[in-house]
């Protein structure tokens, strides 16, 4: 059994991101789509909020678990028997990031893949921030965004407004 990680922050999970899930769930017996916290960043939804999001939107995917973690990554893989690390790239200055990430991976778990799996055109320009941005100015993320992300979106778009 090959276990695959999809790791993010997923703040919120797009259709882009979910378009890889799929996609690597077809590759790989199990896939777990992680959300790790990520200190540099200002998140909208909590991790508990952004599983159950996640959980949500892959609920038609059997062998997709959602977790979250709070942890090096190749901890969490040698905890759950990863093999193989998914990321997906829209484009080059993705590429120069995750590249560097994949190397300090396996120079920390010689024995953990990185997988890279081009966004499909129609995703390419799309980003948990540009939906975050959108939903700020009360743009419907419609066809961006699985549903029950796109109402928790909304609400939360609501709630920082009257902030």
């Amino acid at each position: 059994m090959i276990t695959a990680l999809c790791p993010g922050s997923f703040d919120p999970i797009t259709n882009g991101h979910v378009d890889i899930i799929e996609r690597a769930s077809r590759l790989f017996d199990r896939v777990l789509v992680t959300i790790f916290v990520n200190s540099s960043k200002s998140p909208w939804f909590t991790p508990e909020e952004r599983v159950e999001l996640a959980r949500r939107s892959t609920a038609h995917l059997p062998n997709v678990i959602v977790d979250s973690y709070d942890g090096l990554l190749v901890e969490y893989a040698r905890r759950h028997g990863v093999k193989v690390i998914i990321k997906g790239l829209r484009a080059v200055s993705d590429f120069e990031y995750e590249f560097q990430m994949a190397q300090i991976n396996k120079h920390l778990a010689g024995d953990l893949e990185t997988m890279f799996m081009m966004t499909r055109p129609e995703n390419a320009y799309l980003s948990s921030s540009i939906v975050k941005e959108l939903a700020r100015y009360g743009v419907d993320p419609v066809g961006l965004v699985p549903e029950p992300v796109r109402e928790a979106l909304r609400a939360r778009a609501a709630e920082r407004r009257r902030r």
